[in-house]
Order: structure tokens, then sequence, then C-alpha cells
């Protein structure tokens, strides 16, 4: 049963930083991508950052010089490290893995970024 572990979500000040982690599990075929999304209340989800299975990141225009996307390719883990956090951050943040044959999401965790 493939599983998407999600944590290190919550509340923090702007200005402030979290450390968001995904851990995939039971997926028995190869893995492409890594990548988070995230969507705020009343927009469309979207993406934040991502990574190739060779380390090859692109980031939204939003988060750049800020976010930071990492894996552990041993682990199946992707991580998202998020400084100097605006409170236009807010949002549930999504894990998504992208194997060979098909794509799988997480169920998300809140970041909320009081000003």
């Amino acid at each position: 049963q493939v599983q998407l572990v999600e944590s290190g979500g919550g509340l923090v000040q702007a200005g402030g930083s979290l450390r968001l982690s995904c851990a995939a599990s039971g997926i028995v075929f190869r893995i492409n991508a890594m990548a988070w999304y995230r969507q705020a209340p009343g927009k469309q989800r979207e993406l934040v950052a991502a990574i190739t299975a060779g380390g090859r990141t692109n980031y939204a225009d939003s988060v750049k010089g800020r976010f930071t996307i990492s894996r552990d390719n041993a682990k199946n883990t992707v991580y998202l490290q998020m400084n100097s956090l605006k409170p236009e951050d807010t949002a549930v943040y999504y894990c998504r893995v992208l194997s060979t044959v098909t794509t799988y999401w997480g169920k998300g965790t809140q970041v909320t970024v009081s000003s």
C-alpha cells in the first residue's frame, strides 16, 4: 500500500522558518520527480517546488530565494525548507511523487504564517 506521510507544518510568525518532510513508502516503481504544491483558501493548487531524481530543481517565482527543496533517494523522502515566511505563504502544502507509472499525492499539511 502506497503511503505519503507529510510532516512539519504548523503555525509560525512572519519571518520564521519551517521544514516540511514527505516520506513515501510502498512505491514499487522508480520515482522520478518529487514536488511540493500548495493550495490557499479560494485559490487553485499551485506548484511550489520540484526536484528530479538527478537533483534538478525548479521553484515558483514567489518562493525563489526563500524555499529550498531537497530529497533523500535512499529514504524516498522529499523536504521543503521554508525561510523568511510570509502571511501569503499560508496554505495547505501537498507532497506529490511521480513514478514511472503514475503519480501520488499526500493528504496535505497546514502551514499558517501570522503577521
